[in-house]
């Protein structure tokens, strides 16, 4: 059986990837591009595209697989510009969520919105209010001491 698919965009930052959900013109691609160029720049060692647009995800040994779409990898949306090739990673492990658009994204969230379950696999998740840049709350969750990713 084939994995199931989301409408998601991943990158890869260090190790594990961030798992970009939120609604159509929620700034997924923006936040990927952005992580991207953040590691282009020093301010992360590493990041790349694993998937945008749709994301495959597959739970295997209580950990979150995710790879591209076949006929999408590689390509990315710049917004204003249009499709774009990159260098892209096939498969990743998911580390975190990072939720846009999410209108329930409180400024102290509680430890219940602290996790999304996916597949069966529950991962930290970060929710990001409408109109938030989400680069700086995701680059400090991914460089926090304590972080999971």
């Amino acid at each position: 059986m084939a994995a199931p698919s989301i409408h998601a965009s991943a990158v890869l930052v260090g190790p594990h990837a961030v798992l970009i959900r939120g609604p159509s013109g929620a700034g997924k691609s923006r936040l990927a591009l952005a992580l991207i160029e953040a590691a282009a720049t020093g301010a992360l060692r590493f990041a790349r595209l694993v998937a945008d647009d749709r994301v495959h995800v597959e739970a295997v040994h209580g950990r979150l697989l995710l790879r591209p779409a076949p006929t999408l990898a590689g390509l990315i949306e710049v917004r204003g510009l249009g499709i774009r090739r990159l260098d892209f990673e096939p498969l990743a492990v998911a580390g975190l969520v990072a939720d846009l658009g999410e209108t329930a994204a409180n400024r102290l969230p509680d430890s219940t919105s602290a996790t999304a379950m996916i597949e069966g696999i529950t991962l930290p998740r970060l929710a990001v209010a409408p109109g938030q840049d989400p680069l700086l709350p995701v680059l400090a969750c991914l460089q926090a001491p304590d972080a999971a990713v």
